[in-house]
């Protein structure tokens, strides 16, 4: 189980940019491909930019053409949550990083194998470290 990280609106206001904020906190959603990530090759993990929690692995991210970046599995099923979202007249699963709750996107029935699942996430929910950089515990 992983231990919940909790902020007020102002710690949240005063960590994050204003788009970081209006996606992770918000629920908001950055335009299609305009994010840093939707098209970002370069080999490492993917950390949840509200608290550094690893989230998802390049080697499992692929080309989606939705112009976000997509992934077909998170690193552990343990770090990402799912949630019911039925806003703008959808069904959709909301996923949220585990430990802080911060929005990362959605995630879909239409990826490819192994698992057919597509997690379409915000490139601003996510802080990018190549392996040199990436931290022994978390």
């Amino acid at each position: 189980m992983i231990e919940k990280i909790k902020k007020s609106d102002d710690e949240w206001r005063k960590q994050l940019t204003h788009e970081q904020y209006e996606v992770l906190r918000r629920k908001g959603t950055e335009p299609p491909f305009c994010g840093a990530f939707f098209d970002h090759k370069k080999d490492a993990t993917y950390y949840c930019v509200g608290c550094g929690l690893p989230l998802f692995s390049s080697s499992h991210k692929f080309i989606s053409g939705t112009g976000w970046p997509s992934f077909f599995q998170p690193v552990d099923e343990e770090h990402v949550a799912y949630h019911p979202d039925n806003s703008h007249g959808m069904r959709r699963t909301e996923i949220a990083c585990a430990r802080c709750d911060s929005h990362l996107g959605h995630v879909f029935e239409d990826g490819p194998k192994p698992t057919g699942l597509r997690y379409c996430i915000n490139s601003v929910s996510l802080e990018f470290k190549p392996q040199e950089q990436e931290p022994k515990n978390v």
